[in-house]
């Protein structure tokens, strides 16, 4: 092969895409199409909690048109990380939405699926034997944690996909467990004979669509040659220019030169970004180092407690001056009312308006605008002491009297109802941990059934 093609419809399976992009990209005779599903970006919740990233709805929706299409065009469909966490549950249930679409539209596939969970048996083993490693900031594992954890997963790297495409009968749709994103484009690269370093780049870029584009998109063709790939968007309106490209490499990255994941390094010392066209990146002189030791990263997540929000609007320009005060009060009086209950749970404030999204980071202003929305959210054992304490703290500052008040029927505005908003479980990573283990194909197991007609 010449080159390789790789279409990806958007960054995130059930997002959306538009058709006429898709359709556009299937007209340049791609050789696999990859999209992903998950990520960790939205918090543990739906780990610890089994819970998916978008309704089931939208996944069948998008999987009714991706299914058919790479069947018609006789190239592999591979989704990774199905349902957003990768879990052994969410592959299945992707499986049956596959054998769903087969059946309704009479199709004949070869259905492959890959586990990534891990039995917390072989991580206690593991960390006995000193087999596993925390990552930076974050605390040594201990049994007591990997007992607690919901269910633990991992990312697969290329191995796994990679050993499904070399089968005797390759399948038609691949939907795999949790998975690190580049990986079943390098895998397709590498079942071609290209370049690991540059498929593996390319896999990093294109798994989150044309978000590298100016203006971001969703459906981006990556075609890899022998010494260098092309990124291009599918929106005829939009450029994959050098600066962009770049800086999406480095998305999500704590390093810009050395991307690590399983297996190996992305080293992109001598890497270069040059335009093609005025719409196409050309990128070249990638490297792939690989490890001595295959680690995956573990993700494992538990529930600590219930979360409560109540929302409040303040326009009141002399509150509004004095609102940090006004917060350290309400805060102060609401443990004073209810110490027992405080002292099991967590006050956070958000006062949207006035640094609410960086915090004690931000460096452009400390001025507030001339209205704000306080968001008091509590965290507690029980969902019915959330339910008290931010209720305590909604009344508290509803009928604070702070310095220089005029008005006296109430502070704030409430635009909803429930005044106090229960939102259920709170949940956290209390696994995030880096596993060594011996054969990365092994460790994710796949099977292959014929569904369909």
């Amino acid at each position: 092969m010449d080159e390789l093609r790789v279409l990806v419809p958007n960054g995130m399976l059930g997002y959306g895409f538009p058709l006429e992009d898709f359709e556009r990209g299937m007209q340049r005779k791609p050789h696999g199409i990859v999209v992903d599903a998950g990520s960790t970006d939205s918090g543990p919740q739906k780990l610890a909690l089994g819970e998916m990233t978008c309704p089931e709805s939208a996944y069948y929706k998008e999987l009714s048109i991706l299914v058919p299409a790479a069947k018609k065009a006789g190239i592999p469909l591979i989704v990774s990380s199905a349902g957003g966490d990768g879990t052994n549950q969410h592959v299945d249930l992707f499986v049956k939405i596959v054998e769903q679409i087969a059946k309704e539209q009479e199709l004949s596939l070869r259905l492959a699926k890959i586990y990534s969970d891990i039995p917390k048996e072989q991580i206690d083993n593991a960390l006995e034997k000193k087999k596993i490693e925390s990552m930076q900031n974050v605390p040594e594992l201990t049994h007591e944690e990997i007992e607690q954890t919901t269910v633990v997963t991992a990312q697969m790297g290329s191995e796994p996909y990679l050993a499904l495409l070399q089968a005797q009968n390759q399948p038609d749709v691949i939907i795999g467990g949790r998975t690190y994103d580049p990986s079943p484009t390098a895998a397709l690269g590498m079942y071609y004979g290209f370049d690991p370093a540059l498929a593996w780049h390319m896999g990093k870029i294109i798994e989150c669509g044309a978000i590298c584009c100016v203006p971001a998109g969703k459906t981006v063709l990556g075609t890899l040659r022998d010494d260098h790939f092309f990124i291009e968007p599918m929106d005829p309106k939009a450029k994959a220019m050098p600066h962009t490209v770049a800086a999406h490499t480095m998305y999500e990255k704590s390093s810009a030169l050395n991307l690590p994941g399983p297996g190996g390094v992305l080293n992109l010392e001598e890497c270069e970004f040059q335009a093609e066209t005025d719409r196409i990146t050309k990128v070249s002189e990638s490297r792939f180092i690989k490890d001595n030791q295959y680690t995956v990263k573990l993700e494992g997540a538990k529930v600590v407690g219930y979360r409560s929000i109540t929302v409040m609007g303040v326009r009141d320009p002399i509150l509004i001056s004095q609102i940090d005060d006004a917060l350290t009060y309400v805060k102060e009086q609401t443990k004073k009312e209810l110490p027992e209950e405080c002292a099991q749970s967590q006050i956070i404030f958000h006062p949207y308006g006035k640094n609410a999204t960086m915090k004690n980071l931000e460096s452009l202003t400390d001025e507030a605008g001339h209205e704000m929305c306080v968001i008091a959210e509590v965290a507690s054992p029980t969902q019915e002491m959330a339910q008290l304490v931010v209720n305590r703290i909604r009344t508290t500052l509803l009928h604070y009297g702070y310095p220089g008040r005029v008005a006296t029927s109430g502070n704030i505005g409430m635009p909803f109802t429930p005044l106090e908003i229960p939102l259920g479980k709170v949940c956290q990573f209390n696994i995030y941990h880096l596993l060594k283990i011996d054969d990365p194909v092994v460790q994710f197991p796949a099977t292959i059934k014929e569904v369909g007609k």
